[in-house]
């Protein structure tokens, strides 16, 4: 289900919401937010979405639905049908309220954790373990949902994603790019380029910042001085931090940076500020590194039961609405469990197609030497 229809900014007042002005001041970095953690519509200046009952309800499941496939996956790597798997658990929202502010003929840059935002492009989830269970480099065609292959080196797809901004507005189109990263690749220098050549071009393209805290074992303020978003203002372009736990915060403010580079703009910062609930990694261990207090104080903000509170209360879901999105959830933990059992074992020599367009001497030697090796482990067995 998609959500395409409705203004970022369109002004609008409702009994049902809460004045945000109303709310304490803080000292803490202004964010965007739309749904408190208890459930509550709230009003922001700048950003406002109006969204049907159908489409509320659709955020509802893309969110559950991620979640139970992420669940699925990570069973797998504990049961040894994965060698590794990185978790978005706590995240959702973020990707989710993102994934739904791209139009289809937008592009999408991800790391290694956008399986939310592979739902919502519509890449089907049991392509996301090929790599993990290791019989394949991707398992989709990029270009076929504008949603590139998971980028394991850290920050690496920011730059890729500039250089393609650059050419969309070279050819004169009116699509966007979106770059995802973790707090932790907004330490590393191929995003401080990525920021400079897109400043400089004036690119259409969203750098999209999930500050989940936690790079591994690094805590956000051992990189970096000032919060995240305020970083794009040394690079000459907006940033602005919304509630990476709000999916209709998230939807609006990444709809209205999108909008923002369709019109030559230029590039925004988003930093959405929510929490790594699990492990970095499935090799991860957090316990080692972080208080059980902490993840406790994060789950009262969880971005599923927050916008279930508000389903409930506004009377937009009924009992019957949440038990069949319960045994949807089952279904597909089943078929994601079906399907990774059922991968094929990769060609071994696959591995020396397609590196050159003519072929090569050298991979034709080193194909030799690998039948060879291969060859040799039979011998030994007879």
């Amino acid at each position: 289900m998609t959500v395409e229809s409705t203004a970022a900014r369109k002004p609008r007042r409702s009994s049902k919401r809460v004045s945000a002005a109303k709310k304490p001041q803080s000292s803490e970095p202004q964010l965007v937010q739309l749904l408190t953690p208890e459930g509550e519509r709230v009003e922001h200046p700048d950003y406002e979405i109006d969204l049907s009952p159908d489409e509320l309800r659709g955020l509802y499941r893309d969110m559950v639905l991620t979640r139970r496939f992420d669940a699925e996956a990570t069973a797998l790597q504990r049961q040894g049908e994965l060698g590794l798997w990185a978790s978005l658990l706590g995240q959702e929202a973020a990707q989710i309220g993102s994934g739904r502010a791209l139009r289809d003929d937008d592009y999408v840059f991800p790391t290694y954790r956008e399986h939310g935002v592979a739902w919502c492009r519509g890449v089907d989830p049991t392509n996301l373990l090929g790599m993990f269970r290791g019989v394949n480099h991707g398992g989709w065609d990029p270009n076929t949902n504008n949603f590139h292959l998971y980028t394991i080196v850290i920050g690496s797809q920011t730059l890729h994603a500039t250089g393609y901004a650059m050419g969309v507005a070279k050819d004169g189109a009116d699509s966007a790019v979106i770059a995802y990263f973790g707090d932790g690749a907004s330490s590393q220098g191929d995003v401080a380029e990525a920021f400079t050549f897109s400043a400089v071009y004036n690119a259409p393209v969203v750098f999209f910042c999930q500050n989940n805290q936690w790079a591994i074992p690094e805590p956000t303020e051992r990189q970096t001085r000032v919060p995240l978003y305020q970083r794009a203002q040394g690079f000459g372009f907006p940033g602005v931090r919304v509630d990476g736990n709000d999916v209709l915060a998230c939807l609006a403010v990444t709809r209205s940076a999108l909008e923002r580079a369709r019109r030559g703009e230029g590039p925004t910062l988003v930093e959405a500020f929510t929490y790594r609930m699990g492990a970095h990694t499935t090799s991860d261990d957090p316990t080692k590194y972080r208080a059980d207090e902490e993840r406790q104080a994060w789950e009262a903000k969880d971005p599923i039961l927050r916008l279930r509170t508000y389903l409930e209360k506004a009377g937009l879901a009924d009992e019957a609405f949440f038990t069949s999105l319960d045994e949807e959830s089952e279904t597909l933990g089943k078929r994601v469990r079906e399907a990774v059992r059922a991968m094929p074992d990769p060609d071994q020599l696959a591995i020396f197609e397609n590196v050159y367009a003519d072929g090569h001497a050298l991979v034709d030697e080193e194909r030799a030497q690998f039948i060879a090796y291969q060859a040799s482990f039979a011998e030994e067995g007879n």
